[in-house]
């Protein structure tokens, strides 16, 4: 493990905290390969029932390096560094399946954002199932600032989220948003001032934590199918993972809190 990702496990919940507070979070191939590692555990881990991803210090995360980018086109730019375009958008789009995993797992995903969250950063909060949202956070997509097109899914989740036409304008223009913008738009779920994020994010958290996760990981399943498939497709799925939850531990407890009129526990399985 790396100091560039740092890890706490407690009630159930993973917070995975990007550490770079000196450089807003950046990506580094470091961070990004923990993350890939710690997401890919952390959806195989029954003792795992959330997962939280957030940035040390007041950033979320600041995408990608853009130092080090600048410095790679200078040196291209001089002839000295050979530029392998294959090798490079394979290592891209290996990395950027994190994302996925993050949007996949079956249990919940919450992103809090307590700063700036921009281009790639942004992109990791997108493909959460929640965003908390500290009210003086700034997001943008920034690609267009740097000159490039984006990536980590940020195309794919955020017309998804805002419609397509908004998207579009915020990924052509890199506007800057704030924590309230962003709510209004349908980016992020809740907005807290800073000062009561943490706060308010672990108590969110910890509600997740306590549902029941394995009828969330089929919800999850429900919907994400839902922005691909037909409504008959759907029912399918729906049928098929409604008598799976049916037959679980969590199902027959809950019921029958339900007829004793008390609040039931679950174990997520």
């Amino acid at each position: 493990m790396t100091d560039h990702l740092l890890e706490d496990f407690s009630d159930g919940i993973l917070t995975l905290t990007m550490n770079r507070p000196e450089a807003r979070n950046a990506m580094s191939g470091e961070m990004m390969a923990a993350l890939d590692v710690s997401v890919r555990r952390a959806a195989l881990d029954s003792e795992i029932r959330c997962v939280v991803l957030t940035g040390a210090g007041n950033a979320f995360c600041a995408g990608g390096d853009v130092k080090g980018q600048a410095q790679a086109a200078a040196d291209r730019s001089k002839g000295s560094s050979g530029v392998n375009i294959e090798a490079r958008i394979h290592g891209l789009r290996s990395g950027m399946d994190v994302s996925r995993l993050l949007h996949e797992m079956p249990k919940p995903t919450i992103a809090v954002i307590p700063g700036p969250a921009a281009g790639a950063g942004l992109s990791l909060a997108l493909a959460c199932d929640i965003r908390l949202c500290a009210a003086e956070a700034k997001l943008t997509t920034a690609f267009a600032k740097v000159g490039a097109s984006g990536d980590y899914g940020g195309s794919w989740f955020l017309p998804r989220l805002i419609g397509a036409a908004k998207a579009r304008e915020l990924y052509f223009t890199s506007d800057v948003l704030s924590g309230n913008d962003a709510l209004a738009l349908g980016m992020v779920n809740h907005v807290w001032p800073a000062a009561e994020l943490a706060e308010r994010a672990r108590a969110f958290a910890v509600k997740l934590a306590n549902m029941p996760t394995a009828a969330i990981g089929y919800m999850k399943k429900n919907l994400n199918a839902s922005d691909e498939t037909s409504l008959s497709q759907v029912f399918d799925l729906e049928a098929e993972h409604m008598v799976r939850t049916m037959l679980t531990e969590d199902h027959a407890n809950a019921a029958k809190a339900f007829v004793e009129k008390r609040t039931p526990v679950f174990k997520g399985r």
